[in-house]
């Protein structure tokens, strides 16, 4: 077993170290199989690694096949599968050899970001081919599979907080990061019945590879981490966690804001309707 203590080097997010004996929390992942997708780099890489260091088999996924061998290389155990997601054909190949899942976190995604007035057809479909399209279709292959198994399985989307806030050069970001909050209602509400659990975690600014690409310049930094109360960026690790985990396995269609909404934003949203299956908690801390 492990928990989450310092930042791993690689992906400047939580690292993992051994939990002292009697410690062991009650969320065991012992002969539960993961799929994560985008896995080769920042929220995907550390989701692999928690996932396998709380004791799961994992299953990383990326395009990348470098960032793949490097993951093998530190001898975690961790299985590897390369293929593009926004390839249709491909991604049903890949995964029907994939075998028996459990857990899926859907963490796959690109930020091309442009100017409303300048976004092109190359930028749009891209963005929607993997942000959303590939959501869509991995979890219809994996959740297919897990009722035919007859096991309690859990996905967790990876979304972001830009799905409730619009964001200058973000049109199409924005727009699959809301298609994709939606998706994730629906999706619990329909694999709700066959004992899946679905829920999303929506980070702000994480300072991945893809996250300092987009958020290094100083004074765009300074704007977005003045209206976040702990006043930093974010680390969804353990909320994924516990997402993934049967400690939690009330939580159904729940979309997690590690480190809080932005300060206009209430910490909590109102209960929800009755009639209405999913809803949005606002998380104001990891």
């Amino acid at each position: 077993m492990s928990r989450v203590r310092g930042r791993d080097p690689r992906t400047g997010l939580a690292a993992l170290s051994p939990r002292p004996p009697g410690m062991e929390p009650d969320r065991s992942f012992s002969g539960r199989r993961a799929l994560v997708t985008g896995a080769g780099k920042g929220i995907g890489r550390a989701a692999a690694l928690a996932l396998s260091g709380a004791g799961a088999q994992v299953v990383a996924l990326s395009r990348t096949q470098a960032d793949l061998q490097s993951l093998e290389r530190e001898g975690t155990g961790i299985e590897t599968l390369c293929v593009d997601l926004g390839d249709w054909d491909a991604t049903e190949a890949a995964l029907s050899k994939v075998g028996a899942i459990d857990l899926l976190v859907n963490n796959a995604a690109v930020a091309v970001l442009q100017p409303f007035l300048e976004v092109t057809k190359e930028a749009f479909d891209r963005s929607f081919d993997v942000n959303l399209r590939a959501v869509f279709h991995v979890s219809q292959i994996i959740s297919q599979q897990m009722i035919a198994r007859g096991v309690q399985g859990a996905i967790v989307n990876i979304s972001s907080q830009a799905s409730q806030r619009a964001l200058q050069d973000h049109a199409v970001y924005c727009s699959t990061k809301s298609a994709l909050d939606m998706l994730t209602k629906v999706m619990a509400l329909e694999l709700g019945p066959h004992k899946i659990r679905v829920n999303s975690v929506n980070p702000t600014v994480v300072m991945t590879d893809m996250g300092r690409i987009n958020w290094s310049e100083p004074q765009k930094a300074a704007a977005m981490i003045s209206r976040i109360p702990l006043q930093k960026f974010a680390d969804p690790g353990t909320a994924m966690i516990q997402l993934c985990s049967e400690f939690v396995r009330v939580l159904e269609a729940a979309a997690l804001f590690p480190l809080g909404a932005s300060k206009n934003q209430s910490r909590f949203s109102p209960p929800p309707k009755p009639s209405q299956r999913g809803f949005v908690l606002g998380w104001a801390g990891d």
